[in-house]
């Protein structure tokens, strides 16, 4: 199924936050959940890996939700009802949820009530989960759930519409699972498509671009121990490999140990420096590897890699941080201006190479419903389907339905105007009855043929004895009775020629 792409951008998601001396921050310890405001005495930044794991933008999250709700408002009253919404989460970490922090931003937000946005995660504050799922396909409410990965996977949910990607995804596996929450059919609903929002500037739809096979497949296993790295280093299996895995490991142990954690490691390591250990592990490996073996596989030192004392970790939430967030909708990735200048150099240069796109620009008088169909094939070979025309000129020039040659002849010269079908046919019909007159059954047969070439934009003659308005009101041999079968012919040339000028 196909997808309908929105890209929200949001200065502190792509660049990181910003604290000022003076602001106001509350700093959160993730053991005990006690925060504390305080007014910042010196400057602070964070980069953007950093946001949701050391410190949060309320502001952000609510803006990035208040940026959905422009779509989703516009959808229910398009569709008749509100859009099913999956939100991806960074975490639901105890103290420091960026689930929770959505699940009650979208309550203040939509104002529905607490049962229209839940969350479903693996959580233990989280009651019968699996009935909540089950909720969410079956019932009208939720309308929203926060999850972070517990539904990324082996769930369908058919009426779901929207998938919001507020956390990043690094695997192509993670991120194709989480799109197949969106490609099941439900007809109940008439629903063809669904809408992804990338709220990272449409970094993830582009970096998984080429990630088309929502099958789902199987997860990746858990991370190999530090004792299974080590082993396999001793056993030679990839060396080099698991050598590199080791030494980030051990840079990730420095990054988090406390300062008592150099005395815990100094019977182990020199000075207790455990950076300069990875540093120097590579070469000690190379060229002293049976009293290094012994070292890495001692049993009590691989203990204290694990239980190593941590420093205390903290969490900021920048109150007084005020984002930048905008939304664009994409077309299969791209601006939609960008997408109408690729179909514009794609016009221009095909005449010589599809011959229905040369009628149609320079031999009207040969437009037929074959050439038709010809040019609506060769455009969708060349990923330039109808309705994503239709939408990319409705996003740039604010035209709700624009017909198919209005698109094409525009792309091919700026001054064409963009019409509707109901304009470009009406036009048509007046320069072919213009200056006649008909009798009262042939303008009940013109008002049978304007309604087919709205949705048809050409005809000819086997329409009539297949097209069951044209069938009910006596099919081929009842019209050339009305018009005369010679006149009837040139009447539909003359139609398809206008229609195509």
């Amino acid at each position: 199924m196909d997808y309908e792409a929105v890209k929200i951008k949001s200065d502190v998601l792509v660049n990181g936050a910003f604290l000022k001396e003076g602001e106001l921050v509350g700093i959160v310890n993730k053991k005990t959940g006690h925060e504390r405001l305080d007014n910042l005495e010196d400057e602070r930044e964070f980069d953007s890996s950093q946001i949701e794991t050391d410190i949060t933008v309320p502001d952000t999250n609510r803006k990035v939700i208040e940026e959905l709700a422009k779509y989703a408002y516009p959808h229910e009253e398009e569709y008749g009802h509100f859009p099913k919404i999956l939100i991806f989460a960074c975490n639901d970490l105890q103290f420091t949820s960026h689930a929770d922090q959505i699940v009650s931003i979208c309550k203040e937000v939509f104002n529905r009530g607490d049962d229209f946005v839940i969350k479903i995660t693996g959580n233990p504050n989280v009651d019968r989960p699996l009935q909540k799922i089950r909720e969410f396909r079956n019932r009208p409410n939720p309308k929203i759930v926060v999850t972070v990965d517990m539904l990324s996977t082996g769930v369908d949910i058919p009426v779901l519409e929207f998938v919001v990607f507020m956390r990043p995804v690094k695997s192509r596996i993670l991120w194709v699972q989480m799109l197949g929450r969106g490609t099941r059919l439900c007809p109940e609903i008439g629903k063809d498509h669904f809408k992804i929002f990338d709220c990272f500037n449409g970094s993830l739809i582009e970096y998984f671009k080429d990630a088309v096979d929502f099958r789902v497949e199987p997860p990746r296993g858990e991370p190999l121990t530090l004792k299974e790295i080590i082993n396999n280093i001793y056993q030679n299996v990839s060396r080099e490999y698991y050598t590199k895995i080791l030494v980030k490991r051990l840079r990730r142990i420095e990054k988090n140990m406390s300062g008592d954690a150099i005395e815990y490691f100094e019977p182990f390591i020199k000075n207790g420096d455990i950076g300069k250990f990875a540093g120097d592990l590579p070469e000690m490996i190379k060229n002293d590897f049976v009293n290094t073996m012994t070292l890495l596989r001692d049993k009590e030192f691989i203990k204290r890699l694990k239980d190593y004392p941590r420093k205390a970790r903290e969490f900021w939430k920048g109150y007084a941080i005020k984002d930048n967030v905008e939304s664009e909708e994409l077309i299969l990735g791209e601006k939609p201006i960008d997408y109408l200048d690729s179909f514009s150099k794609f016009v221009k240069e095909n005449p010589d190479k599809i011959l229905a796109l040369k009628i149609l620009l320079e031999k009207p008088n040969e437009w037929n419903p074959n050439v038709l169909g010809e040019l609506r094939e060769k455009l969708t070979e060349h990923k330039f389907t109808e309705k994503d025309l239709r939408r990319a000129h409705k996003l740039v020039y604010n035209i709700s339905l624009t017909d198919l040659i209005s698109m094409i002849k525009h792309a091919a010269n700026d001054n064409s105007p963009l019409l509707s079908p109901d304009e470009r046919v009406k036009n048509a019909i007046v320069k072919v009855t213009e200056g006649k007159e008909f009798t009262y059954e042939q303008h009940e047969w013109f008002s049978l043929i304007q309604e087919h070439l709205i949705q048809n934009l050409s005809i000819d003659e086997e329409d009539f004895d297949y097209i069951p308005a044209f069938e009910r009101k006596g099919g081929l041999k009842k019209a050339q009775r009305i018009f005369g079968k010679t006149e009837l012919q040139k009447l539909i040339e003359e139609i398809n020629s206008n229609i195509a000028a």
